[in-house]
């Protein structure tokens, strides 16, 4: 029996990729694909928005919106071991925004500023959020390198949760039953073969999942007072109107033809945004039939996402 041969992994020295971090790897990183990969690795959808993006004194090599929440999320890189003036910076930039995500980008972390990130993590609340990650690329031979993104530091989740608890000992009853379906749902999400990356559960009555850009993503709405289950598409924003009006001529018809008559596209024409949505009449409140109903809301949020995704990343309004 022949043995099997096997390549060697071999480190790749950063600067042979790129020379300058401004020159070359913030617009390495700013390209949709590779952002994409960074938002993979920490778990948020992004959507580049500028370069050198002034925050006070400085410029932030990188401005992100979390398609999710349109929350701010800042980049910082390093192509070199971290120091105390990025450090400095970061923190800035934390003081200068309401939410946002602020994540160092650096060739290896010194461990006071690893300790560093993980006690800003504890003090802060949930609308301020440093993650830490360390770059690295290999290749096998003579293949390409593959660059590499390895978290080092991030939020706390069950520590935070720890710190909340008292305020979220007294929300009402209802708000608590909330809390309670989208747990359950993010537990049958996470035991089903899906995609769809479930956010973290809050009281409310929706959650918001990304359609990839801006302005635009879906809500799962659990009505417990009128007994209803929904989901929408929603446009919000700068020319949430004109945006909504270029989908409804173009594929009203033919997502009728997919999702039935029961799909509505509404323009709401005194609100800010737009949406287009999907209801079904259910008895919320009682749990025996959660399951059915988390079924339902996976099964249309994936036929949404592959239908309106597509076509709102290629949506081009004059």
């Amino acid at each position: 029996m022949m043995s099997k041969k096997f390549g060697k992994l071999e480190k790749v020295d950063l600067r042979e990729l790129w020379k300058g971090e401004a020159t070359d790897f913030t617009p390495w990183l700013s390209k949709e694909e590779n952002i994409v990969q960074l938002g993979e690795a920490i778990g948020i959808e992004l959507e580049v928005q500028e370069q050198e993006q002034r925050v006070g004194l400085f410029r932030a090599d990188i401005l992100c919106k979390d398609v999710v929440n349109d929350h701010f999320v800042l980049i910082e890189n390093q192509l070199e071991r971290t120091d105390h003036t990025h450090l400095g910076q970061l923190m800035t930039y934390a003081a200068g925004l309401d939410a946002v995500t602020i994540i160092w980008i650096s060739k290896s972390f010194a461990e006071e500023h690893r300790a560093a990130l993980d006690w800003l993590n504890s003090i802060t609340d949930e609308s301020i959020n440093f993650i830490g990650i360390e770059i690295t690329a290999y290749k096998i031979g003579d293949s390409l390198p593959a660059p590499s993104f390895n978290i080092v530091s991030k939020p706390n989740d069950w520590f935070r949760s720890i710190k909340t608890s008292t305020s979220t000992a007294q929300i009402t009853e209802t708000k608590q039953f909330q809390l309670e379906y989208w747990e359950a749902m993010k537990k049958y999400f996470e035991e089903s073969n899906t995609y769809l990356r479930f956010p973290k559960p809050n009281p409310q009555h929706w959650m918001n999942f990304s359609l990839g850009k801006s302005n635009f993503w879906m809500s799962a709405i659990c009505n417990v007072r009128d007994s209803f289950i929904r989901i929408d598409v929603n446009i919000a924003g700068d020319g949430a109107k004109e945006k909504f009006n270029i989908l409804k001529d173009k594929f009203e018809s033919d997502s009728k033809n997919i999702f039935g008559d029961e799909l509505i596209w509404d323009e709401l024409p005194n609100a800010k945004q737009s949406s287009i949505y999907y209801k079904n009449y259910v008895d919320v409140k009682n749990r025996s039939l959660w399951n059915d109903q988390h079924d339902w809301f996976k099964l249309n949020l994936e036929k949404f996402d592959k239908y309106f995704r597509p076509k709102i990343k290629s949506l081009q309004v004059i």
